[in-house]
């Protein structure tokens, strides 16, 4: 494994277990030219995802951008880290058994707002935002109702 601090292109492993959730294990490393200390994870692959996006263009199925997306919405949420790996590696998991090589972004939009449904309303709200592509307040207000997430708009007296 390649040194992130100094490019050196091997590291020594210090330390292995499984992580938490034990879909990975995770790999105490030191770099012998630098002594830089990181942390890498190892997960099992069961095929290699190729995403098919709206305008058809294909790019590899990417965890750390599914990772990022979902840490927007649950952003300042009180949601535990552990809850939000384990809903993504359930999403991973999903998406490697379905047998297809190629997915429609879409499949993986719609799981994800599933899960986040689940999870976190208002992480559920931000991320339809995006994947929506809402364009202003009404869009939101029809979102809600649609999902019984809107009391109708009136405050009570």
């Amino acid at each position: 494994m390649r040194c992130p601090f100094c490019g050196h292109a091997e590291s020594q492993v210090k330390d292995s277990r499984p992580s938490e959730d034990g879909a990975a294990i995770r790999r105490r490393r030191m770099c012998p030219e630098c002594g830089g200390r990181f942390t890498t994870f190892e997960r099992v692959q069961l095929r290699e995802l190729i995403i098919v996006k709206r305008s058809g263009r294909r790019s590899p199925f990417d965890r750390d951008k599914l990772v990022r997306s979902v840490g927007l919405a649950t952003q300042k949420r009180p949601v535990e880290p552990e809850r939000v790996e384990r809903m993504i590696n359930g999403i991973v998991r999903q998406l490697e058994s379905m047998g297809e090589t190629e997915l429609p972004s879409s499949t993986v939009g719609e799981m994800v707002m599933k899960a986040l449904k689940s999870l976190d309303d208002v992480a559920y709200v931000r991320y339809a935002s995006v994947y929506r592509d809402f364009k202003e307040t009404s869009d939101f207000a029809k979102f809600l109702t649609e999902e019984g997430l809107s009391d109708g708009g009136e405050e009570e007296p």
